[in-house]
């Protein structure tokens, strides 16, 4: 596995790396470790630079050192100019598995890897992305929330095709989403057909249903202990996701996302970006290979 560690001076950061050295990962698994100078900022003289740049080298060799002695094979690297491009053009030049980078809980103040830096990586990278926000120890709660679709399908493999530290257990979640068709929405409630709805209403859990199933199988085949959890749509879907993280004390989320290539399904586009934005816990979305 490839991971595309992005840190910074910030306590986050650290709390990123940290929980990379401390979790089980695949043989051969690899680390770039990267930061960036960001150069943007009109008053910053070449030598105010010279010394941020030194001080930025040292953080991220320490990085790398702190990894290796974790047997990680660690490797780390300057940049210079737009943190958000400079990480999403290290991201497309090595395709990593996972671009992983620390990041303040939910509404806190923006620094380097929150705002819209944060949302141009969750939305933009080419590759899988882990915002990590809380260190853990020991066996860790994913809550891995499904839609059955392509994406939640890789995100299960995901996890089931890693290891994870002894006593992790994944909870599975899928909302029962169904769409009213456009003339039900504008007609009154006296012209809806109550059969109608009921169907769409039968559809609905089933697809849910079936996307747990799918999703436990390929989980369970790995060995992992999983639960299920079912919920009826009341509040958007993402809301959904957030409550029940911190209703059950996730430590992660973890959802299929197409990125700014796919649409915007249960667990695609803007839905899987507010989960990232927002939640109180790391989270991780998980594109296709």
């Amino acid at each position: 596995m490839k991971i595309l560690l992005a840190i910074d001076h910030s306590a986050e950061s650290q709390t990123a790396i940290d929980e990379v050295a401390a979790r089980p990962w695949p043989a051969g698994t690899s680390v770039e470790v990267i930061s960036v100078v960001d150069t943007k900022a009109p008053w910053l003289t070449s030598e105010v630079i010279e010394e941020i740049t030194r001080r930025t080298s040292d953080l991220v060799q320490r990085a790398a050192a702190q990894l290796i002695s974790r047997g990680l094979n660690a490797t780390a690297q300057v940049f210079m100019g737009d943190p958000k491009e400079a990480i999403l053009g290290r991201a497309e030049d090595l395709r990593p598995d996972f671009l992983i980078a620390g990041q303040h809980g939910a509404g806190e103040a923006a620094i380097f890897l929150l705002g819209s830096v944060a949302k141009a990586v969750a939305r933009l990278a080419p590759c899988s992305v882990e915002l990590v926000r809380n260190k853990t120890s020991g066996g860790m709660k994913l809550l891995l929330a499904t839609d059955g679709s392509d994406c939640s399908l890789a995100a299960a493999r995901s996890v089931a095709h890693r290891p994870w530290p002894e006593g992790t257990e994944i909870r599975i979640l899928s909302v029962v989403e169904y769409h009213l068709p456009f003339l039900q929405v504008t007609l009154e409630p006296s012209f809806i057909n109550p059969s109608g709805m009921e169907k769409l209403r039968e559809e609905a859990m089933q697809r849910a249903q079936n996307a747990i199933r799918t999703a436990e199988e390929i989980v369970s085949a790995a060995g992992l202990k999983t639960s299920e959890s079912l919920s009826v749509l009341l509040e958007s879907p993402q809301q959904v996701i957030l409550d029940e993280a911190k209703r059950w004390g996730a430590d992660m989320i973890v959802t299929g996302s197409h990125g700014h290539r796919g649409i915007n399904r249960l667990l695609l586009g803007s839905i899987s970006e507010a989960v990232a934005m927002h939640a109180e816990c790391s989270v991780e979305l998980i594109r296709p290979a």
